[in-house]
Parts: C-alpha cells; sequence; structure tokens
C-alpha cells in the first residue's frame, strides 16, 4: 500500500458527541407535553458548536439529556465513540448562575469537581493551583466568592468546570447576566481557555453576536418542541477577534441567523 492510498483510506476521526434523534416528552398525568422532536446533532473533537433558539425551546433540556441528568424518551447519545456508558462525569457542565459556594476560597471551589471524585486533597489543589495561575487568577485563590465581581465569579465556575473535565464542556447561556463590557471580556477569555485546551465546547446562547463570535458552528433551534431548523457554519478567521463581526461575510452570517429566528417567532 503506497502512502497516498494509506491517506485515502484513514478513518474519519469519531466525535466528541453525536446525538442521534433524541426526543423527550413528559408526562403530566394523562397529559404528554413534548420537549424536544427528533434531534440530531455532533461536535467534533476540539470544535465549538452553539445552539440558539427562542427561550423554552427545550436547549436546557438537551443538556440535561447530553450530561446524564435526565434520559431521553428515544435516541441516543455517543460520546468518544461510546453510547454504551454512564454519561454523568463524561462532560463538564456549567449552568447560566455561577453557584459557587461561599464558604469556600476560589480554591477550593475550582477544587470541588475533584473533590466529589475523591481525588487526594494534595493532588487536587495543586491542580487548581496550577489552573488558576495558567489562566491569570492566582492572586484570588485565598479569597471568597462574595469579594469578587460577577465577572470573576463566572471566570471561577468556568474553571471549576475545566478541572472537572477539560475535553468536553457544556456551556448553557453562562454570560446572560452579565453587562455588555464583562461579557465582552469572559468571551475573549472564554477563546483563550478554550484554545489553549484544545476542548470540545457545546454552548447555549440567545445572542446571535455572540454566537458568531465563539463559533465554528451554529445549530438554530425551533420553538418547542425543538428541532433543527438550520446549521450555520461560521466560516470566519481564527484566533477571533471583534473586528471580525464588522466583516461583510459577518454581517451576511448575522442577518441569516436573526432572519431564521425572527421566522420562526412569527416575527
Amino acid at each position: 500500500m503506497d502512502s497516498q492510498q494509506a491517506i485515502l483510506e484513514t478513518p474519519p476521526q469519531v466525535p466528541k458527541l453525536a446525538v442521534c434523534g433524541i426526543s423527550k416528552v413528559y408526562r403530566d398525568g394523562t397529559r404528554h407535553v413534548p420537549a424536544l422532536d427528533p434531534i440530531d446533532l455532533t461536535v467534533a473533537q476540539g470544535e465549538f458548536v452553539t445552539l440558539i433558539g427562542p427561550s423554552g425551546c427545550g436547549k436546557s433540556t438537551l443538556f440535561n439529556i447530553i450530561a446524564g441528568v435526565d434520559e431521553a424518551s428515544e435516541g441516543s447519545i455517543t460520546i468518544d465513540g461510546h453510547s454504551n456508558v454512564t454519561r454523568a462525569g463524561q462532560c463538564g457542565y456549567m449552568l447560566q448562575q455561577p453557584l459557587l459556594l461561599s464558604w469556600r476560597t476560589v480554591e477550593e471551589n475550582v477544587m470541588l469537581g475533584l473533590d466529589v471524585r475523591h481525588v487526594p486533597h494534595k493532588q487536587a489543589q495543586q491542580a487548581a493551583q496550577e489552573l488558576l495561575k495558567r489562566f491569570g487568577l492566582a492572586e484570588f485563590a485565598q479569597s471568597y466568592p462574595t469579594t469578587l465581581s460577577g465577572g470573576m465569579r463566572q471566570r471561577v465556575a468556568l474553571l471549576r468546570t475545566v478541572l472537572f473535565n477539560s475535553s468536553f464542556l457544556l456551556l448553557d447561556e453562562p454570560f446572560g447576566a452579565l453587562d455588555a463590557l464583562t461579557r465582552f471580556s469572559l468571551q475573549m477569555w472564554l477563546l483563550e481557555l478554550w484554545q489553549t485546551l484544545q476542548a470540545s465546547v457545546l454552548f447555549i446562547t440567545h445572542d446571535v453576536r455572540e454566537a458568531m463570535l465563539l463559533s465554528d458552528r451554529v445549530y438554530v433551534l425551533s420553538a418547542r418542541p425543538a428541532h433543527v431548523l438550520r446549521v450555520i457554519n461560521i466560516d470566519l478567521p481564527r484566533p477571533r477577534k471583534q473586528e471580525h463581526l464588522a466583516l461583510p461575510a459577518s454581517l451576511l452570517l448575522e442577518q441569516e441567523l436573526l432572519h431564521v429566528l425572527m421566522k420562526e417567532q412569527g416575527l
């Protein structure tokens, strides 16, 4: 076999995440309430993928199923090519609110996931210290959450999520409650974090420009019960910068995303 033939026969890389035909129906007495229509999506190794759609459409329900917090009514979830494993612990999962423990220091909050996994204290502490130093938070290691700004608390929560699982992150609108300037600062910090760790990320937002700034691909979801309306590739340069959003191609992408969302909501 020559080298050219070997290259042609190289098997495709297994995706970090494959969601196949996932649906969810809640039962309220005799009434069935559909939350998700069959959904298919993938996240490649090292890819940043965003979900965007109307409020209440089922995005967080899908995240809960991927994370193993809830179970689907139908369909399968495959992580790293394995579908028959317990999904709990296979990803780092961060909600919109930081949910830091007020009685624990920044360092102790970042260690929390390792504590839950019963990692020896000294090993967990060393890992937390290295991560805090690596991403510019070492000077706040012994501070308590109540002394930090909102943006700083989100950074700590992100590092806690990363230390739990740095290869696959589920981020459920983590910047939604922040002011515009802090939000942009956190977006750029997240991009640096993602590129440094080469993590696979699935991200939820309601902000079209945030989706464009961060993502490789965007899945646009319908109103509840959610299904995929459109998959849009964000073919902008990396490393991504704010000025890339002013490119003609970006403005066209933004209009396309807004058009799909507004049409879905009857606007």
